[in-house]
């Protein structure tokens, strides 16, 4: 099986190796490409693989806009750490759509979805079904019902400390690691990553508004408009570098904001 990786973070993309290795040695990963623009001239000037991984959110857009520049009718599994755009992923080809971070167990079942669905039948057996749209959508408001984390433990050397999710006004990600700030300012370590925290958290109450942070509603004491719509955050406390909404999730930052 020939495949293809489009994710712009290096050490997710060795991680999905990896798992992609352990579960079948034979399978040849192409190439590893983290834009829109390099995809898009990849398979311009390659043959298509066999399966496509890709992340939504690469480092010049949504990887949606491969499909918008270039007719692609490979099978795709995309792997992402943002749910909302499960439906959109569904009409443009995806055989299923992983949150990060990307569990082995449901890796494998995807894969072999993928076989099933494009396996050849053997005479007198029906093609097998295309994903259902309708189950997708049942999904996605069942795990919306989901229970959110409510509080955090904490480890501070020999203390643990319970932190309520109500008093953290934002989360944000520096030097390899993540720290929680409570309204009161007090920054903490987390054994999290911003992207396991997109399952954790109450997205009418969090949004992340780019790969560095995520923020309560409460928190934004101003939003700054520059040229070209671009929005720059002040929040309360003070965070210690500059905040700017990510160009792809403005849009879903100000529905967000209106909700």
């Amino acid at each position: 099986m020939n495949v293809i990786i489009i994710e712009d973070e290096a050490r997710t993309a060795r991680q999905l190796e990896r798992m992609l290795r352990q579960y079948d040695e034979t399978i040849h990963i192409l190439t590893q490409l983290p834009s829109v623009a390099e995809a898009v001239a990849w398979f311009s000037e390659n043959p298509a693989p066999d399966l496509a991984f890709m992340d939504i959110h690469l480092e010049d857009g949504l990887a949606f806009g491969i499909f918008e520049q270039l007719h692609l009718t490979l099978p795709v599994i995309f792997t992402t750490a943002y749910d909302e755009y499960m439906i959109k992923a569904f009409k443009v080809n995806s055989i299923d759509y992983l949150l990060k971070p990307v569990d082995y167990d449901e890796l494998v079942a995807a894969l072999e979805k993928f076989k099933l669905i494009h396996a050849v039948p053997a005479p007198g057996e029906n093609t097998p079904a295309s994903p259902d749209l309708n189950t997708l959508i049942q999904f996605m408001q069942q795990s919306r019902q989901a229970t959110y984390r409510k509080r955090f433990m904490i480890s501070l050397g020999t203390k643990i400390k319970s932190v309520e999710v109500a008093d953290i006004a934002y989360f944000f990600s520096e030097d390899k690691a993540t720290y929680l700030v409570t309204n009161e300012g007090q920054s903490l370590p987390l054994e999290y990553s911003l992207d396991q925290l997109v399952s954790l958290l109450n997205p009418d109450h969090f949004f992340r508004v780019n790969r560095q942070f995520f923020v309560a509603r409460p928190a934004i004491q101003t939003i700054h408009t520059y040229s070209a719509g671009k929005l720059k955050l002040d929040l309360t406390p003070v965070a210690r570098h500059e905040l700017f909404v990510s160009i792809s999730r403005m849009s879903e930052f100000k529905d967000w904001l209106g909700r």
